[in-house]
């Protein structure tokens, strides 16, 4: 049994301060990202198929920082371009460069405003860069604060939940009262909603409602939690029951919430089912 736990309102509101912030990175991420691929299809439709889709690998911003324009590629070289990318990316630079040459030669007419984007380019990716820094450094912060938070033995013990999906579960359910395992799932909308016509039932639905933080970090560490045996043999019964992917993903996260609200209310670390019906048999 672990030691006594006292809600940390001081942590608690330290990490939904710095997740606000980092959804805000999110976002702005999001939309310099857009931008970037907005102006590399004005420009060049074919460059920005190759190198839009990678805008999150530092070797593109790079090689995009130093040659944003198909002119400067050009000048530069196949070989010197993939000197540049094996910098950050030494098992895919020289495929890149030849994805990026074999798309430079699709389109020899240079459009009216590429000069204009090649000045712009660079400062978009300067800022798209800073940008993920800024999330890193967030992160890093955000780790702190949850591995010296009293439950983060606990709801790490669970698989697949990592300091994020930690975080994410203070900020949501920490100093909130939920009676039974049902009312959290119905917090987190993993309830199903019961569809009625009058007096007669029509069947059960996902909901559309509940805390969609919440329910998004389940998700995730659902998804993550499929890679482990006594989940994916879970999820195959569910499948087996005749219930669809979505169904049968709802149902894993449903059960992990159930585990979850149990670990919580007792102060217990995560215990695979096997070992749990020994120590009840003992």
């Amino acid at each position: 049994m672990l030691r006594s736990i006292r809600v940390a309102d001081q942590q608690i509101a330290e990490l939904s301060i710095l997740f606000g912030f980092d959804d805000d990175l999110a976002a702005q991420i999001t939309q310099v990202s857009n931008r970037v691929r907005g102006l590399l299809t004005q420009i060049h439709p074919m460059l920005e198929k190759v190198l839009g889709p990678r805008l999150d690998h530092p070797a593109i911003l790079d090689l995009l920082q130093r040659y944003p324009s198909p002119d400067d590629l050009r000048q530069a070289g196949q070989k010197r371009v993939a000197a540049r990318l094996l910098k950050r990316a030494p098992r895919k630079g020289w495929v890149w460069a030849a994805d990026i040459f074999d798309a430079l030669d699709q389109q020899t007419v240079t459009v009216a405003g590429t000069n204009a984007a090649s000045i712009v380019l660079p400062r978009l990716v300067t800022q798209l860069i800073e940008l993920r820094q800024q999330r890193t450094d967030i992160a890093s912060e955000v780790e702190k604060i949850v591995v010296a938070h009293p439950l983060h033995p606990v709801l790490t013990s669970m698989p697949r939940v990592g300091v994020r999906t930690a975080a994410r579960l203070l900020t949501e359910i920490v100093g909130k009262h939920f009676p039974t395992a049902g009312h959290l799932a119905a917090y987190a909308g993993l309830a199903p909603v019961t569809r009625r016509s009058g007096t007669s039932i029509r069947g059960e639905s996902p909901s559309q409602r509940g805390n969609k933080v919440l329910k998004r970090a389940m998700f995730l560490s659902v998804f993550a939690a499929l890679r482990d045996p006594e989940p994916r043999a879970y999820y195959g019964r569910m499948i087996a029951q005749g219930k669809r992917h979505n169904q049968a993903l709802i149902a894993l996260a449903r059960r992990r919430c159930d585990v979850l609200n149990a670990m919580l209310r007792t102060e217990s670390l995560y215990q695979p089912r096997a070992q749990h019906h020994t120590a009840l048999a003992a």
